[in-house]
């Protein structure tokens, strides 16, 4: 549709034009003394417009005569960026397949082009960038040679160059380079100094915080892990199994440091709640502050959230749980000043009655009952769990205890086959 109304148009432009030089009868007189000149209006219109095409394809000519060293200069401008893009490209392809040693001479080259460029005066937009880049690899290939010199060297002109052009934001990348540098190289403080050096929002960021939750292990900064190790976690840099393994490891090897039980007790307030109710972080606190002096109704409090979950069956402690779990508690029995209360004993006596076929259950049963002296009922849990019994620790316990029921009767024989036995199940858990 539009080349037909292209055409139409010139078709009636060639139409008016006829009509025009058919009908025109005027005439153009030049007078050049002594001569006259009689020109037709037609002729004298043909001309100028030969004049004006004339005029302006010589302007034309003579401007693109002398834009001619402008254009040799963009293309010499051009032809060597995309040298150096070769160049840098090239470096790049070596140090992904490990020719470390290729790579910074192809880096080297860019740099050495680009001041040849610079020293002649030539200047193009995005140099900075190019010349940052260059720095950059000659570094990270001089890092992988243990170049430390070489490597300081262009790092420390990637963070000038960075820094005076317009490729700030390109700092950011350099400062998580010289980490996990600073990683390789063992040197936790280092690390700490230049992730310290981040803005805010890029220490937000995910590359930032997992690199900050190494530092802060390496470094043994426990707390500071487990806080980046927290925000991690929100960000959903690892699935939940992950997660949870990761905030357990780490809230139990901040409870492990703890000194005192004032210091521990500071560090339990300071885990979150969802960290407070796994079993392996519950039953570590509780038995670190056993093991600190701390009294046994602190202790049993804390593992009041895991004991709930004992008979849960969709959300219930495995096996290992519960084996440390009742062992926790049979030290907290032993450790409390006072007989353990009705309250603690119900709760026992309930868990067993809930799943009477739970050896380890029935064991802490008779455990209970023992601390409460109990002594009868105390010797028929504790005898009717013993074979079934899965860990050769309780088994071992369970013979002890059994030895000194038998000692408290006055039954020699009896106790001296249990001490014997117990020594049995001891050399079956060490081997």
């Amino acid at each position: 549709m539009r080349v037909a109304l292209w055409f139409l148009g010139l078709f009636g432009l060639a139409v008016a034009l006829a009509l025009f030089a058919s009908t025109n009868t005027g005439t153009v007189t030049v007078f050049w003394s002594p001569y006259r000149v009689d020109l037709s209006l037609n002729l004298v219109v043909l001309l100028l417009c030969l004049l004006f095409v004339l005029v302006h394809l010589s302007l034309k000519a003579l401007g693109g005569l002398f834009s001619l060293p402008g254009q040799a200069r963009s293309w010499r401008i051009r032809h060597q960026e995309r040298v150096m893009h070769a160049a840098l490209a090239e470096g790049l392809s070596h140090q992904v397949a490990g020719r470390f040693l290729r790579a910074r001479k192809s880096a080297q080259v860019v740099l050495a082009r680009e001041a040849n460029l610079k020293q002649s005066g030539e200047v193009w937009p995005g140099v900075e960038r190019l010349r940052v880049l260059a720095n950059l690899l000659a570094a990270e290939s001089s890092q992988s040679l243990q170049d430390k010199v070489a490597r300081e060297q262009h790092f420390q002109q990637a963070l000038k160059d960075a820094g005076d052009g317009h490729t700030g934001e390109m700092r950011d990348g350099l400062v998580l380079r010289a980490v996990r540098w600073a990683l390789e190289d063992q040197d936790a403080s280092s690390a700490l100094s230049w992730l310290d050096q981040l803005p805010s929002g890029v220490a937000r960021r995910t590359v930032a915080l997992r690199l900050r939750l190494k530092v802060a292990r390496m470094a043994g900064k426990i707390e500071l892990a487990l806080e980046t190790a927290r925000m991690l976690v929100k960000h959903r840099a690892f699935s939940q199994v992950s997660a949870n393994g990761l905030l357990r490891s780490l809230s139990q090897e901040w409870i492990q440091s703890a000194s005192d039980t004032d210091q521990l007790q500071q560090v339990w307030h300071r885990l979150e709640a969802t960290e407070r109710q796994l079993p392996e972080v519950a039953g570590s606190a509780a038995g670190r502050w056993l093991r600190l002096g701390g009294s046994a109704e602190v202790a049993f409090e804390w593992l009041l959230p895991v004991w709930q979950r004992i008979g849960d069956a969709a959300d219930g402690l495995s096996q290992e749980q519960k084996i440390r779990l009742v062992r926790i508690m049979e030290n907290g029995f032993s450790a409390a000043e006072n007989p353990i209360d009705t309250v603690w004993l119900s709760r026992v006596e309930r868990a067993h009655l809930n799943d009477p076929g739970d050896a380890v259950l029935q064991y802490l049963a008779g455990v209970a009952c023992l601390h409460l002296q109990l002594w009868g009922k105390a010797h028929q849990l504790i005898r009717l769990a013993l074979p079934r019994l899965p860990d050769a620790g309780l088994q071992s316990r369970a013979w002890q205890l059994l030895a000194e029921l038998a000692q408290r009767q006055g039954n020699d024989a009896e106790a001296a086959s249990a001490w014997r036995s117990a020594t049995l199940a001891r050399m079956r858990r060490v081997d």
